[in-house]
């Protein structure tokens, strides 16, 4: 029955997708993120979903009059420079035969997501985007944090079988970012009813990520809530309820969750995060040594004998930074940073200009819950390989379409045009130096 369901769904979504585009983004967002297919034991588990909702969009997209191309920002140039050096380096990597795969895999989403840089250019279409992604990973979100609360926490939170997020530390940071794109979407509804649900939503996908006894997303928590402190009016009132919350929930934790977490101060003792020391002085010998890194899929034990400390340990990256460091040296990472770098000041000018504009009140809000679930993926990314997560290239996305309904409104209401990157070209004043 789930087969059937989730087959009708692709491709009555397909269908759709050519007439509208953005729906066909939509439903490719809904597959990579929520993987309901993994969720079936029939033909669906490994029938091509992607590539038929792909196919079907990218014809549409050929052919539509719906896209807009002024999609270049600082955001979305620098992600197309990451891509570009992806590529660039590729051809050097310590395995190219395993690694073009991979790269084939990445740039599948980059695609994607500039077609939904092109065709997402409503207040409406941004906000089903949201939606996509809340209820993709809200599922798991919700139903963990169900289980969390039912057992007490005794047992970890695990996702997908097959996927990126199928490690329960993988799956908390991804639950971790949605949290406050749903705190924006709560801010938006208007029944107080529809307000509580969505609040007890927000309270289970915590539960279910501390439930998942990740060090890294409690990391990521923390952050997180600094961050919301520091901007809140009522800084004082917030810090005490988060403190009384935090204590809670550390109350209600077993033992073995304690136990997980006091490893963050004696890490020398935990051989897990020995474990990780090791790759990412590994990842940083590699890095020296080669201009283009060691390429993708390069942990292996010969990889090991040549550049890590102990040889013995053969593990990922367990970052982001060292993964994209190890694999693509060091202006990988420089890229890399530019992207989230000028992505969060993306959504500072944007949230700079709803904040002066009180019809554009929830562009403020989006753009400031993007920036902490931004915070949230890097900090949290520091101990986990997920430095090509689909969610977190979500909110480049996110910051360009918001970027240019912002310039979209300037354009209309201002009598000069704009250059560059939506900054008002200044006109010349008689007097001023000449006539």
């Amino acid at each position: 029955m789930r087969d059937i369901l989730v087959l009708a769904i692709v491709f009555g979504a397909s269908l759709y997708a050519f007439k509208h585009v953005w729906a066909g983004v939509l439903a490719w967002t809904w597959l990579g993120l929520m993987n309901p297919h993994k969720q079936s034991w029939g033909v669906a588990v490994d029938f091509p979903v992607a590539a038929v909702v792909g196919g079907a969009t990218l014809v549409s997209w050929v052919f539509s009059r719906e896209k807009r191309m002024d999609i270049w920002t600082p955001a979305s140039v620098s992600m197309l420079m990451l891509i570009i050096w992806l590529v660039a380096s590729t051809p050097f990597a310590f395995y190219s035969e395993l690694a073009w795969p991979h790269l084939i895999d990445t740039l599948k989403v980059f695609l994607m997501i500039f077609v939904a840089m092109t065709v997402i250019n409503e207040k409406k279409q941004l906000h089903y985007l949201i939606w996509v992604i809340v209820a993709s990973l809200g599922y798991y979100g919700v139903k963990g944090g169900v289980f969390t609360i039912m057992t007490g926490g005794a047992h970890r939170v695990w996702g997908p079988t097959g996927t990126m997020l199928e490690g329960n530390n993988e799956l908390a940071l991804a639950l971790i970012m949605t949290i406050p794109l749903m705190r924006y979407l709560q801010m938006q509804l208007q029944k107080p009813r529809h307000k509580q649900i969505m609040m007890a939503a927000i309270v289970l996908m915590a539960a279910s990520a501390i439930g998942s006894q990740s060090r890294g997303a409690l990391l990521a928590i923390s952050a997180m809530s600094a961050v919301l402190i520091m901007r809140s009016r009522n800084r004082l009132g917030l810090s005490i309820l988060t403190v009384i919350v935090a204590a809670g929930v550390v109350a209600l934790m077993p033992e073995s969750w304690h136990e997980r977490m006091d490893t963050i101060n004696t890490y020398e003792e935990d051989a897990s995060a020995m474990g990780r020391l090791n790759a990412w002085e590994m990842n940083f010998n590699i890095a020296r040594a080669n201009l283009f890194g060691g390429g993708f899929s390069m942990y292996t034990a010969e990889v090991y004998a040549a550049y890590a400390p102990d040889p013995r340990f053969v593990l990922v990256a367990h970052s982001i930074y060292f993964q994209i460091l190890g694999e693509h040296g060091f202006i990988g990472l420089f890229l890399f940073l530019l992207v989230w770098f000028t992505t969060y000041r993306e959504f500072s000018k944007v949230r700079r200009f709803g904040l002066s504009s009180p019809e554009h009140t929830w562009m403020a809000d989006l753009a400031g819950m993007c920036q902490v679930s931004l915070v949230g993926y890097l900090v949290g990314g520091a101990f986990l390989s997920l430095g090509f997560l689909d969610l977190a290239y979500n909110l480049v996305l996110i910051a360009v379409c918001m970027s240019r309904l912002m310039r979209d409104h300037i354009k209309a209401t201002q009598p000069y045009p704009l250059y560059g990157f939506g900054s008002p070209m200044q006109r010349s004043h008689a007097g001023e130096g000449g006539k």
